[in-house]
């Protein structure tokens, strides 16, 4: 995927104004736009267009570009077209997320807050918006700690949490590939959170650790990290990487042969990864927390064809979480038709989304004690081509929905204090 030139993209912020309809669904409404010039509501993101994560973070920005397109075709949030002002929040600057989230809230005055994909700076970022009592999307950062010990009565999630991606990949992980499981991952909110969810899932099955290395983002070399985990003779090494550390080690274990010699799989896995692997790359067992597949999901169709026509691709989990996020901001502003943040959290805590926007099997909706998503998850194996569309490299053996692997709220350590 084409990477940005960071002089266009770092450090100035992009206003994008609503452009043409693609790929319409037929929501509910509209909402009348009764003056077209009237000041437009904005959507503050702060989302990598930079760094290892700049794949990840393109394409939740063209699946919130689409659901803007859409929202303004119906008639905007509350009779006013919106906007998205965009800022680059790096992949690994925290402090940079930090000061990019003030400067969209006090700055830019935003009135919703989108972001981000790293779970440190999502973290930091919900921290930011709960202090601005502004409404906070978090479209794909995993770590716990956002809906949980760190919750914040301004911040929604759409992406899972390890505990959630541990309690539905255990299983399948223990009957196919063993019981012996060494981990790598990133060390950082993200990936301690994922191998943490997985171990103490499989530990109720049986399993075992036998070894974990977290290694820094941006790590290039795998091959020591890679011998280790070799030398612990484990059933299976589980690779919790993402973005360009998830392609760089999956193909230095392929080509090291130790496909050959031990299995390899994880837990989230995401087509931008997968296509970023050479075909002999593509291997193993996976969990998929949206895939575009979907023959007998109502509307999933009408989606894809929309983003293939923005971007000639097909769209990807990141994709949808950017989607989702953007029509989260208008389906809760129009039906509490009000943009005050505490009215805007207490109406989202419950909601469902409409199957135009949730895109999956079920019913999938804002859990109220800790405002995460309940959706359902996609398992399955990767194949190195797809035998009828080239772009279908996921096989789908398993679709799990979320009431069936979602840990109980009062596991999370979420206490949401709203103000008085």
């Amino acid at each position: 995927m084409a990477r940005p030139s960071q002089a266009n993209m770092v450090g100035r912020r992009t206003l994008l104004t609503a452009g043409a309809a693609a790929g319409l669904l037929p929501f509910t409404g509209p909402f009348i736009i009764k003056a077209r010039g009237e000041e437009p509501i904005k959507i503050g993101v702060d989302n990598p267009l930079t760094g290892i994560y700049t794949a990840l973070g393109k394409n939740e920005q063209a699946g919130m570009e689409l659901a803007r397109d859409q929202i303004n075709a119906k008639g905007g949030i509350l009779g006013r077209p919106i906007e998205l002002v965009i800022e680059d929040s790096t992949s690994d600057k925290t402090d940079v997320a930090v000061q990019k989230a003030r400067k969209l809230i006090q700055a830019d005055k935003v009135n919703f807050l989108v972001g981000n994909v790293n779970s440190s700076s999502a973290i930091a970022i919900a921290q930011v918006a709960g202090e601005l009592k502004t409404l906070h999307i978090v479209p794909g950062g995993h770590a716990d700690a956002v809906t949980g010990a760190n919750c914040h009565w301004t911040t929604f999630r759409i992406c899972d949490t390890g505990a959630m991606q541990g309690a539905a990949m255990a299983k399948p992980l223990v009957e196919k590939m063993g019981k012996k499981f060494y981990y790598i991952a990133q060390d950082y909110a993200f990936g301690r959170a994922l191998q943490a969810g997985l171990e103490k899932a499989a530990a109720k099955l049986g399993a075992v650790n036998v070894g974990t290395e977290f290694f820094p983002l941006g790590t290039t070399d795998y091959s020591a990290i890679l011998i280790k985990a070799r030398a612990a003779n484990p059933d299976v090494i589980i690779d919790l990487a993402a973005g360009d550390d998830g392609i760089n080690s999956i193909k230095q274990a392929v080509q090291f042969g130790l496909d050959k010699q031990v299995k390899i799989a994880g837990m989230q896995q995401e087509l931008e990864v997968v296509e970023g692997l050479p075909p002999e790359a593509r291997i193993g067992t996976w969990l998929f927390e949206w895939y575009w597949n979907q023959p007998n999901v109502p509307h999933v169709a009408d989606f894809v064809a929309a983003i293939r026509k923005k971007t000639n691709k097909v769209p990807t989990a990141r994709t949808w979480f950017g989607y989702a996020a953007i029509w989260t901001c208008a389906l809760v502003a129009n039906q509490e038709k009000t943009l005050d943040a505490i009215k805007l959290a207490r109406g989202l805590e419950g909601m469902k989304l409409p199957p135009e926007v949730a895109l999956m099997p079920g019913e999938v909706f804002y859990r109220k004690e800790d405002h995460q998503l309940v959706p359902a998850v996609f398992v399955g194996h990767l194949q190195a081509k797809g035998t009828i569309d080239p772009e279908d490299l996921f096989v789908v053996d398993q679709v799990i929905k979320g009431p069936e692997f979602m840990p109980p709220a009062s596991e999370t350590g979420c206490k949401l204090d709203y103000p008085a």
